[in-house]
């Protein structure tokens, strides 16, 4: 596994999805505060430990997701959204994704995403510890909103799910279709074309439950395992 799982690396880093820069050069950046911060009344899903602030704060890195229904397939911007994708990778890296459920997928006319990283199933999971907002800046606004603060989140972002200000945690959101949300969601990377035919499959299937529009998807949707393509 260690064997394959470094090809495929290798195989990505050729592509240019990874770029991470040298230790040493990294370390010359001053390391971003990212405020992970420990919740005691919010014990973890799944016991994890909290990371430390990242080094790495440049690049892409490719995350290959295998789920029930296909590949799921992620780009993470380390550039855009640094401690949002330390924490991902660190999770991932620690097996707290592998065998979880997605838990919502929506459809409102301006709201399609499937929501997943509870590996409690409740939507009131996660990994024990918060951590800082680091909000978009170049969301196009959304038309025919008086208030002008909502923000286009288009098809095929990755944004992190959370319950207020800088309390993110393990919690993220997969948009199947260009959705109008305020701008107080991290977004932290990219669905590739075939994550893409996953995810749309996914939403084809319905939602279950009473509400048509708000619920857990028809189609089990499981992450059978996360496997980050670099440091």
């Amino acid at each position: 596994m260690r064997r394959i799982a470094a090809g495929l690396a290798v195989a990505a880093l050729a592509a240019g999805f990874i770029t991470t820069g040298t230790a040493s050069a990294q370390q010359e950046l001053t390391r971003p505060d990212c405020g992970y911060t420990v919740t005691p009344d919010e014990p973890p899903a799944r016991p994890v430990s909290v990371p430390r602030d990242p080094w790495f704060t440049k690049g892409k890195v490719l995350v290959k997701i295998k789920t029930s229904q296909g590949d799921l397939p992620l780009v993470l911007d380390r550039t855009k959204a640094p401690c949002t994708a330390h924490s991902f990778i660190h999770l991932a890296h620690r097996g707290f994704y592998n065998s979880t459920e997605c838990h919502r997928l929506t459809a409102y006319p301006t709201l399609k995403v499937l929501q997943c990283g509870d590996p409690s199933g409740t939507s009131e999971g996660g990994p024990g510890y918060r951590y800082k907002d680091e909000l978009p800046t170049d969301l196009q606004p959304a038309p025919n909103d008086p208030t002008g603060e909502r923000r286009i989140y288009p098809r095929g972002t990755l944004a992190m799910a959370n319950a207020g200000p800088d309390t993110n945690g393990s919690q993220f959101f997969l948009v199947q279709s260009d959705s109008v949300l305020r701008p107080n969601y991290t977004v932290f990377g990219q669905i590739l074309p075939e994550g893409m035919k996953t995810l749309d499959k996914i939403a084809a299937g319905g939602i279950a439950g009473e509400n048509p529009l708000d619920g857990a998807p028809v189609v089990k949707s499981e992450l059978k395992w996360v496997l980050p393509l670099g440091i």
